[in-house]
């Protein structure tokens, strides 16, 4: 081989620690290696331009790159190899900053480190051999899972980029939290009026297929090629000859059921359609509450539904939807509330939660609009909010701030004055996080125009003294202690990961975090990528977002989906593993330890032996390493490869 290494010294990131001249020089005496260079940068242009130029005029036939995480520029490296006419995988990286240059100061230890790591990824290319992808169809529709704001505007830019879209949302009802909301900051303007004429576009596209109060049940395949099983939960109304004419609802004796659509502040019958905005506006039998269900007699919500919707054997059923990409948009949860218990959080009926103070607030909502409290239904005249209630939390394992909490209480205090006008709010909060357009200035309008008093400190316990509430904290600006007399308390709950979370990661084979979120490809370059190709995240499911954020996150999902889709074939990825047929006893170790299902039993002259499909397999090596023979190796980290690099270590 004639091998090429390029050091780069990344400004002063590995310069400053790093003697990249050393070990440019150095690297000359390694086998095989026939030119050496230290470059300033070399991800730039001027940069791969040098490695393309070195790689024609000294007839380069490998290249090593030392510079900073292959996570970030390996692809960047490798098309620039092939660019110059090598094969793409005759190409190593060496990270010389994350591992060398960013973990101490002593610069003749760290050169003599960056030398160590170059000679491994030397030895290493000295054993690679080039690889082929291969091609296969794709099947051009997308899977949405999840139908609030994100999923919405997914599916509604997947759709009008004239894609096939199936979105998939486990209540009867698309719109998610926002929904819920009365009105959004910092405009103040009407929830519903922004999200419900999209609601309807979803509704009406003739690009999408709705699955309301329907859950995903398994995924098989791979990216171009997911087979999708999803379950359709009975909901023992016929919604082909349901018109939503709420005749059930009304004459429904069972009326004292808590509400979940409010959050259950309010009750709602057994049979409802969550609210009057809903698409599709449906109505669904809860089986738990239903006295036909419950007692085997009432039905009366068939005799009075005037087309005979109304179906007590009705079953879950099950559809399977092929698709070539998957959105994952399944927002949060609040957690709950009784796990604040210094807050009285579950035990007092007037500390309730901002989305509970939402549908307070809400003309929809269980008393229409009008601020009262849960426990005698009179109107508060003080009314305490707290921040911060559950987020930035170590002893609940929730260290992350919740992101849009200290707007929305502050688009609360502000409503709040506008229903009740001889009320007074007060905020108890650790620090104010406004970063977005306009919202600082919205933040200090709350305070400034509306009154709303704003006490930096957290509130240590809530205790009832007749029918109010005593807020006991601190004011750590004035160093004083504060106890306010509450009417109402409203607590800014943390957000945490939608319910199910984690099993539906698995079944999408993603990595989600310790709170359940799912994780992202890369935090700066790939937010709306996952590590299986052809998944992608849009809204609340990575982390909270308000709505702006998710709506752009809801877009740029859609963009790769079409990005994606825009080719008629896909490229395999060659590095995948392989297996010997002549060493597998077919034990069956690899089928049961990979990840992906990538790996099927098949019967080869009487006996039983593993095969990889390569369209599915994601180059993970878990089978590799589990394999008691050895039989399996992973294409461009083989055995040899490894073994190469543990020597090159040791001998230094």
């Amino acid at each position: 081989m004639r091998i090429g290494v390029f050091i780069c010294h990344c400004g002063s990131n590995i310069e400053g620690t790093v003697d990249t001249a050393t070990v440019a020089k150095t690297s000359l005496e390694f086998p095989e290696v026939v030119y050496a260079t230290d470059t300033m940068y070399a991800c730039s242009e001027p940069g791969q331009d040098g490695i393309i130029q070195a790689v024609k005029e000294k007839n380069l036939t490998g290249v090593v790159v030392a510079s900073c995480t292959p996570r970030m520029h390996e692809p960047t490296f490798r098309r620039a190899v092939e660019r110059a006419g090598l094969n793409r995988f005759m190409f190593e990286m060496a990270n010389i900053r994350e591992h060398v240059s960013w973990i101490g100061k002593d610069r003749e230890a760290n050169t003599n480190k960056a030398v160590d790591l170059v000679r491994i990824a030397v030895e290493k290319l000295r054993r690679d051999a080039p690889l082929a992808s291969s091609k296969f169809s794709i099947n051009k529709r997308v899977l949405i899972i999840g139908g609030g704001v994100a999923g919405i505007q997914a599916a509604l830019d997947c759709a009008d980029g004239g894609l096939s879209v199936v979105l998939v949302e486990r209540e009867s009802s698309i719109g998610g939290k926002m929904a819920k909301l009365d009105k959004t900051f910092p405009t103040v303007d009407c929830s519903s009026c922004i999200l419900g004429p999209k609601m309807v576009d979803v509704a009406q596209h003739e690009n999408i297929t709705l699955h309301a109060y329907s859950e995903v049940d398994s995924i098989g395949g791979y990216v171009g090629n997911f087979q999708v099983k999803v379950k359709k939960k009975a909901t023992y109304v016929d919604w082909t000859l349901c018109t939503g004419c709420g005749a059930c609802t009304e004459k429904c004796p069972s009326k004292k059921n808590p509400d979940r659509f409010n959050e259950k502040i309010g009750p709602t019958t057994s049979i409802n359609i969550p609210f009057p905005q809903a698409i599709p506006k449906k109505a669904v039998i809860d089986p738990t509450t239903c006295r036909q269900f419950v007692k085997g007699k009432c039905g009366v919500c068939a005799k009075v539904c005037p087309t005979g919707a109304i179906k007590y054997d009705m079953v879950d059923e099950y559809v399977t939807e092929d698709v070539g990409a998957i959105v994952a948009a399944t927002g949060y949860d609040l957690i709950d509330v009784s796990e604040l218990a210094e807050y009285g959080g579950g035990r007092y009926p007037d500390v309730i939660t901002g989305l509970q103070y939402e549908r307070l607030l809400s003309a929809s909502g269980p008393t229409g609009g009008h601020i009262k409290r849960p426990s005698d239904g009179k109107e508060p005249k003080n009314i305490v909010f707290i921040q911060c209630a559950g987020s930035r939390d170590k002893s609940l394992g929730r260290p992350y701030c919740s992101g849009f909490c200290c707007m929305y209480t502050a688009k609360q205090a502000i409503l709040t004055k506008d229903h009740l006008p001889e009320s007074q709010s007060y905020v108890f909060y650790m620090d104010i996080r406004s970063p977005g357009k306009m919202y600082d200035e919205f933040t200090r309008r709350a305070m400034e125009e509306y009154g709303a008093r704003y006490v930096r400190g957290r509130v240590s316990m809530i205790y009832p003294k007749g029918d109010k509430l005593i807020v006991r904290g601190a004011d750590t600006l004035a160093g004083t202690q504060v106890e306010v007399e509450a009417d109402l308390v409203v607590l800014a709950v943390a957000a945490g990961s939608a319910a199910g979370a984690p099993q539906l990661a698995e079944k999408l084979r993603i990595s989600y975090d310790t709170y359940g979120f799912f994780m992202e490809s890369h935090v700066k370059l790939k937010p709306v990528e996952t590590n299986t190709a052809g998944v992608y995240l849009a809204g609340s499911c990575q982390g909270p977002k308000d709505i702006p954020q998710s709506v752009a996150q809801g877009s740029a999902a859609a963009a790769k989906v079409l990005a994606l889709f825009s080719k008629d074939m896909l490229e395999s990825d060659p590095q995948i593993s392989k297996v010997d047929i002549k060493r597998c006893v077919g034990c069956g170790k690899c089928i049961q330890t990979c990840p992906f299902k990538a790996i099927k039993e098949v019967e080869i002259r009487g006996a039983k032996k593993a095969e990889v499909i390569e369209t599915v397999c994601q180059g993970c090596g878990l089978c590799t390493s589990t394999c008691p023979q050895g039989a399996i190796q992973l294409a461009h980290f083989t055995d040899n490869e490894i073994l190469a690099e543990v020597n090159a270590l040791c001998q230094s």
